[in-house]
């Protein structure tokens, strides 16, 4: 072999000199191996070359290609930079080439798991790349030896991979016009002579510039096919060099044009592009005109598209409620339509009315009547639903919202949009509040004293303006859980008192560009019969509409919540701080936020309450509840609440809880920051080399120290009602203000603790673990189990702590002690819902 018995940082710095020289191979891309751009930058940056996998040894040339492959899909790096002529593949032996057009469209297949382990060959993602592979392999032969094949390698790198630079225009098409439409947005949109603030009041954004550039011919003139009817889709056109905004898309121009600052810079980006796009990509670019919209732009009018299998799965259950003749016995209002393609498949277009905020989607829905599409133009219009005032709809379905009877028989059908005042940008402190989004809009200034913080949403907007101006129809929609569980949407629940019929839930990330992990729902409302949510069983399908079960979703918003019940552990007498518990919201979606530090100054912003001697067995409890039940998609939004006294007596359970916080890895306790009180045995069991600073844990254990436990609730009523809860803007977050209380206490007697099989099983693990710790040279004989875990497992250049640990030794241990702690989680699940803190 050319290349042996060196690291692959080596490796591909000799691949990159002996072999792309002439070439710029140093530049990082996200976490892809080894790139190749060419040397000369210009105003425009660079594309790349080649993208490619390197290992050390002799390996498969397939399984590189497939470990690649899944590395840029799972971040989407073609999303952010145009992407290579060639994809590759190199080892101490051999390199290999498959062009990238050849696999491009496995990064567009809907239902692909791009979060799989590459290692492992059995699953049908790497058997597609790897079927894929072969046949672009077997077809041409791409694959070199370095000694064997060099002078054929030198060859093609210089045929192939250097004239890539060279090589005619890029062809647009569905792939690659959002990259373009990303570099066009550095380079062309500075160029352009207009205030764009003033644009944006009048719904005409950059994206609107973007597409006029598209269709155009290489003379720069707008020449597009008139079977398609491109140009009267677009809101600005094309002209004399430069840019002119249709007025209602009639072909009447604005009187005035749009220049450009610097043509020549103009000239120069699009002489890169073939213009106008591929002939079969055209409609498809105009239909996702969406993707092209910024982000807050895209939330305030709801630029997501509703998932096709949801759409049918959604009027299957409209039809089970409603009747099979429901679409000629009912009228249809989708009031944030967008494209329309929540009322595909739908029959009777003379019940069925659409509204969107902006007039481009209007055209586009027009064009798609044109050729077909099963609507009425006179029914599909431009309409402000949380601006405009009724009257500017049309007539008919003015009389239907107008007549009791009628309205009866109107069914609000939509996916309204999401956008709020805030996001978790704002929350951890990345971003501002969004300014004109969600608080500025007419519904909310009328509405918002009677439906609280959570009219800080559109949808929730949207919601009320229907039951509230619209009495009495059906609303059949897609939105978060939020409404039905969330502490900060309770004063909408008592405002929107409606009868809900029927609900699924799907993943959301199955919707187009949502991010997360979590459930949203199709709800049938009859917002006729009056009644307040309380609970409901939903029916539950997978990303590929396999119905999976059953799942009950409560309103939990009439009880305390489990950070209620952890405030009342503070202040305690003559109480000694071993460590600071940060704790946030009262859901599944926050159980990142759980976890114990030493202290509060570790936090940049601290919710939480300090760890005591007194209050051990309350915190540990808390921090089990939270984390032994795996956060899921389904229970994102289940809210935890405050338990009842049954706890209290079960010292098993208090046990087993103090266990599972000891070694679970939500125990963040360094021993740079402080005191490490939270070792868990002694320096005989572990064979330490010196005295720790703290034995505290190990003398809780043994009953050395007084318990204090709580004997009545922080109020006089029973511990689950509130007559008037108190809510925080952030959910009940715990704040780190003292709070006095009327408690009163008792202390346990000394005893020592006794531990279950289980809890027995988990210590005995950990033992295992911190004997081998302190076998090893220059340790901290303070080591906390993250101490133990950054020793073994190191931190990569990112500061990050590796995921795994190259000490085989070490490997075995902590996965048995993760064994054991599962274990232990299984065992203390049921009582979690036995004493309350969740709702079954």
């Amino acid at each position: 072999m050319k290349y042996k018995n060196i690291r692959e940082e080596e490796l591909k710095n000799k691949v990159g000199a002996d072999w792309f020289k002439q070439f710029d191979t140093t530049e990082i891309l996200g976490n892809i191996d080894f790139t190749v751009f060419p040397q000369q930058d210009n105003l425009f940056g660079r594309t790349p070359l080649l993208w490619a996998e390197a290992k050390t040894g002799n390996y498969d040339v397939v399984t590189m290609f497939v470990q690649l492959i899944i590395t840029i899909g799972k971040a989407r790096t073609f999303d952010k930079t145009l992407p290579p002529a060639f994809l590759g593949a190199f080892d101490f032996k051999k390199i290999a080439f498959v062009p990238y057009i050849n696999i491009q469209d496995i990064f567009y297949i809907n239902d692909f798991n791009w979060n799989v382990t590459p290692s492992n060959h059995e699953t049908k993602e790497f058997q597609l790349i790897k079927k894929r592979i072969e046949a672009t392999l077997n077809k041409n032969t791409y694959v070199y030896d370095y000694e064997k094949d060099e002078k054929e390698l030198h060859a093609f790198i210089k045929n192939n991979v250097a004239k890539a630079t060279t090589t005619s225009k890029l062809k647009i098409d569905k792939n690659n016009f959002i990259p373009i439409y990303l570099r066009w947005l550095e380079i062309i949109k500075p160029i352009i002579d207009v205030n764009w603030d003033d644009l944006k009041k009048a719904n005409i954004l950059d994206s609107d510039f973007y597409l006029a550039d598209l269709f155009v011919d290489d003379n720069n003139t707008q020449n597009i096919d008139d079977d398609l009817s491109i140009r009267d889709n677009l809101f600005v056109v094309f002209q004399n060099q430069g840019y002119k905004i249709a007025k209602e898309n009639v072909g009447q121009l604005m009187d005035f044009s749009i220049n450009l600052k610097n043509r020549d810079t103009y000239l120069h980006f699009w002489k890169r592009y073939k213009r106008p796009p591929l002939k079969e990509f055209q409609d498809y670019i105009i239909e996702r005109r969406d993707l092209l919209v910024p982000q807050d732009i895209r939330e305030r009018k709801g630029a997501f598209f509703t998932p096709r299998i949801w759409v049918e799965l959604s009027q299957k259950y409209l039809t089970d409620y409603l009747g099979e003749n429901w679409q000629d016995d009912y009228y249809i209002w989708d009031c944030a339509a967008g494209t329309g393609n929540l009322l595909a498949g739908l029959t009777n277009k003379y019940n069925i009315y659409a509204s969107t905020l902006d007039q481009a989607d209007v055209n586009v829905m027009h064009e798609r009547i044109d050729h077909g599409a099963n609507l009425l133009k006179n029914n599909v219009f431009q309409f402000d639903f949380l601006n405009d005032d009724f009257s500017k709809l049309p007539q008919s379905l003015q009389d239907i919202i107008n007549d009791e009877e009628k309205r009866k028989k109107l069914v609000v059908y939509i996916n309204p949009p999401y956008a709020e005042a805030a996001s978790m940008a704002t929350v951890t402190n990345k971003g501002a509040n969004k300014n004109d989004v969600a608080v500025t809009t007419t519904v909310y200034e009328k509405y918002k004293k009677t439906i609280g913080i959570g009219g800080r949403e559109l949808f929730v907007q949207f919601f009320t303006r229907i039951y509230a101006e619209i009495p009495n129809c059906v609303v059949a929609e897609f939105s978060k859980l939020k409404i039905l569980q969330a502490p900060n949407f309770a004063d909408f629940r008592s405002f929107f008192k409606a009868s809900l019929e029927k609900v699924f839930v799907v993943p959301a990330d199955t919707f187009d560009n949502v991010k997360g992990k979590f459930p949203i729902g199709f709800f049938i409302w009859n917002t006729g019969l009056k009644e307040k949510f309380q609970e409901i069983e939903s029916d539950v399908f997978d990303s590929k509409g396999n119905f999976i079960g059953n799942k009950k979703f409560n309103d939990t918003s009439n009880k305390k919540s489990i950070n209620d019940w952890l405030i009342k552990t503070r202040n305690r007498t003559n109480q000694i701080n071993i460590g600071f518990l940060s704790a946030k919201g009262n859901d599944f979606q926050n159980v990142n936020f759980i976890f114990i530090i030493n202290d509060k100054s570790q936090l940049p912003h601290p919710r939480g309450t300090w760890v005591t001697d007194k209050n051990i067995i309350e915190v540990s409890i808390y921090v089990c509840v939270r984390h032994c039940i795996k956060a899921t998609w389904l229970n994102d939004r289940d809210q935890f609440v405050y338990p009842n006294d049954d706890w209290q007596s079960d010292f098993e359970f208090q046990n087993d809880c103090l266990a599972f916080t000891l070694f679970d890895n939500s125990n963040n306790i360094q021993s740079q920051f402080g005191t490490n009180h939270w070792i868990p045995f002694t320096e005989q069991e572990v064979n330490a080399q010196a005295k720790f600073e703290s034995s505290f844990m190990t003398d809780f254990i043994k009953g050395k120290i007084k318990q204090e436990v709580t004997t009545t609730d922080l109020f006089s009523s029973s511990p689950n009602r509130v007559s008037n809860p108190v809510r925080a803007t952030e959910e009940n977050d715990i704040v780190s203000n003292p709070v006095r209380t009327t408690e009163e206490k008792a202390t346990k007697e000394n005893v020592k603790l006794q531990f279950s099989e289980e809890a027995t099983a988990v210590f005995d693990a950990g033992l295992e673990l911190w004997k081998y710790y302190h076998a090893q040279k220059d340790v901290n004989v303070n080591a906390s189990l993250y101490d133990i875990r950054e020793y073994f497992q190191g931190r990569n250049d990112k500061g990050r702590m590796n995921s795994k640990s190259d000490d085989v030794t070490y490997t075995k241990l902590i996965t048995e002690l993760r064994n054991k702690l599962a274990i232990l989680a299984d065992k203390i699940k049921p009582k979690v819902y036995e004493y309350g803190f969740l709702k079954e």
